[in-house]
């Protein structure tokens, strides 16, 4: 378990920093408010989530140390928005739209009434 934990805590810390360099990159080649790094990231997070998959898919390609580092940790770390789109893929993959259109959902709507929750409280005091 502290294994896992080291693989999972190494792949996220190495996802950050990834993150946090290729997000200023691009935002700082524009003049714009738009997130384009965040933007950038969270596309980009979501392409190597899915040629993970599809890596996995494929057989035997590699351990399940080796994928908690790459899913878990390093996407993880990257950007969590791949892990949201990821999940989201593997409910619909396994036909289970419900569960898929519910998790959505939840995550967006209830995201948003959670941070605007989280900001009026501290707005009041």
């Amino acid at each position: 378990m502290i294994k896992t934990l080291l693989l999972i805590g190494m792949g996220s810390f190495t996802g950050g920093i990834f993150r946090y360099l290729i997000s200023r990159y691009f935002q700082n080649m524009t003049n714009y408010s738009f997130p384009v790094g965040t933007l950038t990231v969270n596309i980009m997070g979501c392409f190597l989530i899915g040629l993970l998959y599809g890596l996995f898919d494929r057989g035997n390609l590699m351990n399940s140390n080796l994928r908690l580092f790459l899913t878990v940790g390093f996407c993880g770390g990257f950007t969590t928005f791949s892990t949201f789109v990821g999940d989201n893929f593997q409910l619909i993959k396994g036909d289970n739209f419900f569960y898929s259109s519910l998790y959505l959902s939840a995550s967006v709507i209830g995201g948003y009434i959670l941070l605007f929750l989280g900001y009026s409280l501290i707005k009041l005091f």
